[in-house]
């Protein structure tokens, strides 16, 4: 379906590595810190990277005017809802369960652009969502008594997966002129200030200065995070198919399930080493390079042969 370029290999390993392992870095810094606040502070202080990175880059900060309608409704759906439930749902759940969930995004982003965005799977494609739904129930089968008594949990997990799936979809068919580290980075600035203003409504109460555990949590999620991985996958979304851009980090749960193991304690079944080989599968499955047909010489006519 489509072949990574060299860039494009190396920004999605870094980017599997860097999201894979901030589930548990989550979980430890809102067991004991407001989520909401968690998430706000670690957008104010990731900023400030991104804007650096961006000068050295050289990357103009400029979006059109006729863009920041869409640019908003963009930052909606990849950003807004994604970081307000997930982090909600992180608090509740297993760090590791709390990735598979949100990583049901493939599953929900291949169904949304076949109803919605006409671009129906071919079966390589159904080859690859079909593993990954198989590896996400695989991965769940000894949370389901536990999650039975956590539905809000669950029900924000999935609402953060279907929203960043249908973000993937619209990243992709963008018609804002501007850079990815541009997008990014405004994006960013919107979702920080949603995330300041709920976290104060609903959390200032509770505000007090974080333990050590939260404060490299939130410098994890400010650097990694917001200085890094999500202009990392704005870029791989705009420049990848739907399918391969979101298929391609379906590692970034397992990582999340064995962190969490190693950090958290969080057991580790044989439906989750199950799932490590299907999620490899999902990853091929989109990945590797489609064999091209040779191309039969023309035959010229007898025609041709007189006239030649």
């Amino acid at each position: 379906m489509h072949a990574l370029s060299r860039q494009q290999f190396t920004i999605l390993v870094i980017l599997t590595l860097v999201w894979g392992l901030n589930w548990p870095v989550m979980k430890l810094g809102v067991t004991s810190y407001p989520p909401l606040t968690f998430r706000a502070l670690s957008m104010w202080i990731g900023l400030p990277v991104l804007a650096l990175g961006m000068k050295m880059l050289q990357v103009p900060f400029r979006i059109p005017r006729r863009h920041w309608r869409e640019l908003f409704w963009l930052a909606v759906t990849n950003m807004f809802v994604w970081h307000v439930c997930i982090i909600l749902a992180v608090r509740t759940l297993s760090s590791g369960r709390a990735a598979i969930l949100g990583y049901t995004m493939p599953i929900f982003s291949a169904v949304i652009g076949a109803l919605f965005f006409a671009t129906p799977l071919g079966r390589r494609g159904w080859t690859g969502v079909s593993a990954a739904a198989i590896g996400v129930l695989l991965l769940l089968w000894h949370e389901l008594t536990h999650l039975a008594g956590r539905p809000l949990g669950v029900v924000l997990a999935l609402v953060s997966a279907a929203s960043w799936a249908l973000g993937t979809q619209q990243l992709r068919r963008t018609r804002v002129q501007a850079p990815a580290l541009a997008i990014s980075f405004w994006m960013t600035v919107m979702t920080a200030l949603v995330m300041a203003a709920l976290a104060t409504l609903f959390e200032s109460g509770q505000w007090h200065a974080p333990d050590r555990n939260a404060t490299g949590a939130i410098l994890y999620n400010a650097i990694l995070i917001f200085g890094f991985a999500h202009a990392a996958w704005t870029y791989l979304a705009r420049g990848l198919p739907a399918v391969a851009s979101t298929l391609s980090v379906m590692m970034i749960p397992v990582l999340g399930v064995f962190s969490g193991a190693v950090w958290l304690g969080e057991a580790v079944h044989w439906q989750d080493w199950t799932a490590v080989a299907l999620m490899m599968v999902a990853i091929l499955s989109v990945l590797w390079p489609a064999r091209v047909p040779p191309v039969e010489p023309a035959v010229s006519s007898p025609a041709s042969r007189r006239t030649g």
